[in-house]
């Protein structure tokens, strides 16, 4: 009987790519709220295409920011800006004064030990790959690694502005000096698709759309681990959607190192307005327990993990996990 090898994928986009161009733009508004006002409630999305670039969502803060100056940074200043932004609804806002969760919602940490980063081989390989061509091409571009039993079996890299001589010269280069890949016979038993729909020249927000929040599973853990709450970017602290994923990633890295396990699912769900999660789950190499030792409200884990400070941008790039940030 043949035994099936599982096979393993991840992709990432590079920070030139229309949806993470809308996470960094909404993820900057927060960082220049917080500046002036690390108090300030802010949920923020952008969705962004073809010269046009909408703005909407909720702010409540004293700070004065300019979001034309973002969008031009960030996407040029061609761009048309249309902006919506009002105030938090008071009705949230009374169980957030009180401590409360901003909003209801399943959080997901995890950590293993397969890299040095704690997270997946195939998502470190994917975002590696990524990064080692956008230092190349820095624009509009994604990769994707699949691997079995540990080993690369496919890659994709598809980047605007690179020949795909080029592409594929630069990939083969990576995989020969990564250190994760795991030296096979012949870097030619790799199967590379490089530009596989063509060489492009057109990228970024003049060919596609781009929309906060629709890269999850990048900007988490891989597609192999469970999304729990909603997108991260342009929500301060008060939303559990970012704080208490943060939380769940850090107790999930303290669970394995300090168990010296090889997997740790972390789960913690909330209430809008109630100060304590409903759930608080580690599941350890396989073993549930609940989760002891941690401030799991809103403002401990704010106040623990000093998250009121503009820090956000830097997230929206490449992933909220594996960069050696203080919930890590």
């Amino acid at each position: 009987m043949s035994v099936y090898q599982e096979f393993k994928t991840a992709e990432s986009v590079s920070p030139g790519h229309p949806d993470k161009i809308c996470d960094q733009i909404s993820d900057a508004i927060l960082d220049a709220h917080l500046t002036q006002d690390p108090g300030a409630r802010v949920a923020v999305d952008v969705a962004g295409g073809h010269g046009t670039i909408f703005v909407t969502g909720e702010v409540t803060s004293n700070a004065i920011v300019s979001v034309a100056d973002i969008v031009a940074r960030l996407a040029g200043k061609d761009i048309k800006l249309i902006e919506n932004i009002a105030a938090q609804s008071p009705e949230i806002a009374q169980g957030v004064d009180i401590g409360g969760a901003g909003d209801q919602g399943i959080m997901i940490g995890y950590a293993c030990s397969d890299t040095p980063e704690l997270l997946p081989l195939e998502v470190v390989l994917a975002r590696k790959l990524n990064q080692s061509l956008y230092a190349l091409w820095p624009h509009d571009g994604k990769t994707q690694v699949t691997v079995v039993n540990g080993k690369v079996h496919s890659a994709v890299a598809s980047f605007q502005h690179a020949s795909t001589e080029e592409l594929a010269l630069a990939v083969k280069n990576w995989l020969r000096d990564e250190p994760l890949v795991v030296p096979c016979e012949s870097i030619e038993n790799i199967k590379l698709y490089i530009n596989p729909a063509g060489d492009w020249k057109v990228g970024g927000f003049d060919a596609d759309a781009g929309l906060t929040g629709r890269k999850l599973a990048v900007d988490n853990y891989g597609p192999r681990i469970p999304v729990g709450g909603g997108a991260f970017s342009g929500k301060d602290a008060s939303k559990v959607d970012r704080s208490a994923a943060y939380m769940a990633r850090k107790i999930a890295v303290d669970y394995l190192q300090q168990r010296k396990a090889s997997e740790v699912y972390v789960r913690l769900a909330y209430a809008i307005g109630v100060v304590q999660p409903l759930e608080a789950t580690v599941i350890i190499d396989g073993e549930a327990e609940k989760i002891n030792g941690y401030d799991l409200s809103p403002r401990g884990i704010t106040n623990f993990l000093n998250l009121t400070r503009p820090l956000y941008e830097q997230t929206a790039r490449y992933g909220h996990f594996g960069h050696g940030f203080d919930w890590e």
